[in-house]
């Protein structure tokens, strides 16, 4: 970003390089921590947490990284970070609790472990950017509480789609427009889709296949459109998203939505399957100003009520360093959630679910994730699809019926329900 740039050669040239932690060492890991170390001045990835060190080493590694070491204690870390030695551990307290550290990043998608991450990189003072929709879009709204109560903040990044979408709407807003649909651009939407049936893709890119499949099953979207929506207030029209197959430009789809339902809702998220150029994100937005709608048209932007802005892609891990600079130099924030949800996601049946049979994750062999209006989660008592995993069947459930808590026994000692339901409470209260 314009300004973040020069910030960052001005720590470089300081000799003052901002300090990263970084929560895992998978796919995006590895390519930030190559990034960071070869594009970015005055940024250093100073330590990786991975419950497989191993996989921290070989993020360092694929990065050209040398002499990474394995510490154990946070003596060792620290010395470490002050010699300019980079680390490698398997206890994530050591990096929330360093003094060293200017900011964490969790790039892990799990919503236990990412709920520990944050809360305790709180209690001690820790910037955290998350690149874990899923954690996000399930208690992201608890989590910017107790961010705001520590005086810290927790941000979505930049790059990945719910931050490009939320630059976007800033954008749109600075020129004077009203952003009413704020959408993502797939390539594929198959709710059915397994580890089974992407594996072959996911070894092409060396990703995991779980992760690929939350994309091709839509679970992915519906998180990360959740997210755009909790830190806009906008919502669904309905569960799921319209998600238009739409293989014409994006500027078409100025005249694919209802106008009054647009403002009665207040805006809406969306996505769409198939729209050019993609994979990228889009605005929809309109203008009260007769004489600026006179100007947007002379800039061939049409005669509205709609007019389409877009970005024709999303650079995940090349943008990261941005969200990073922007909340340790600039104390902004790429998009935080409100302190009440607007949309939430919740878990369908991807197959005849039989009694008794205990819920893997998202992204797996049996649920599949779609967005719905938090007011009709909490009054209809559904079961969110971050919180799936580990849940029993007390009965049948069959094939495409939403999930509710009466449909299973939740797990006990669970860190993300028991947060979850801290949120819901709140919420409920409207406070």
């Amino acid at each position: 970003m314009i300004i973040v740039d020069d910030a960052l050669k001005a720590r470089e040239a300081a000799d003052d390089p901002i300090r990263v932690g970084i929560f895992g060492a998978g796919f995006m890991a590895k390519g930030f921590v190559n990034q960071v170390a070869h594009s970015v001045p005055g940024m250093r990835v100073v330590a990786i947490c991975n419950r497989t060190p191993a996989k921290g080493h070989a993020a360092y590694e694929y990065a050209e990284v040398k002499g990474a070491v394995t510490v154990s204690d946070a003596g060792a870390l620290e010395s470490a970070i002050a010699t300019g030695t980079p680390a490698v551990t398997d206890d994530p307290i050591l990096l929330t609790r360093s003094e060293q550290i200017d900011c964490l990043v969790d790039l892990t998608g799990a919503v236990d472990h990412g709920a520990a991450i944050a809360l305790d990189a709180f209690a001690h003072g820790k910037h955290l950017v998350l690149m874990n929709a899923e954690v996000d879009a399930t208690i992201g709204s608890l989590l910017r509480r107790r961010a705001h109560e520590a005086g810290v903040i927790v941000t979505a990044c930049d790059g990945d789609q719910p931050g490009v979408q939320l630059n976007l709407w800033r954008f749109v807003k600075g020129l004077g427009l009203t952003p009413r649909v704020l959408g993502n651009i797939k390539g594929l939407q198959d709710p059915y889709r397994t580890p089974t049936t992407q594996k072959g893709f996911a070894e092409k890119w060396g990703q995991n296949p779980t992760m690929v499949t939350s994309f091709a099953d839509g679970s992915k979207v519906n998180f990360e459109q959740a997210i755009v929506a909790n830190a806009t207030g906008f919502k669904v029209a309905r569960r799921g998203m319209y998600q238009y197959d739409h293989t014409g430009h994006v500027d078409e789809l100025t005249t694919r939505y209802d106008i009054d339902e647009l403002r009665e809702l207040g805006g809406i998220v969306e996505y769409v399957v198939g729209a050019k150029p993609g994979p990228g994100v889009f605005c929809l937005a309109e203008h009260g100003d007769p004489k600026q709608q006179h100007y947007l048209n002379l800039y061939k932007l049409g005669e509205g009520p709609l007019y389409s802005f877009y970005q024709p892609y999303h650079l995940c891990h090349f943008e990261v360093h941005n969200t990073i600079a922007r909340v340790v130099l600039f104390g902004d924030a790429c998009g935080v959630a409100l302190d009440t949800p607007s949309v939430e996601v919740v878990a369908v049946a991807k197959r005849d679910l039989a009694a008794g049979e205990v819920l893997d994750g998202y992204g797996e062999y049996m649920t599949y994730g779609e967005a719905e209006n938090s007011d009709t989660v909490q009054s209809d008592g559904l079961l969110p699809e971050g919180l799936v995993e580990g849940c029993t069947l007390l009965h049948a459930v069959p094939k495409d019926a939403v999930l509710r808590w009466s449909d299973v026994e939740a797990p006990t000692g669970s860190l993300g329900h028991e947060l979850y339901r801290e949120q819901s409470t709140l919420s409920r209260a409207g406070s």
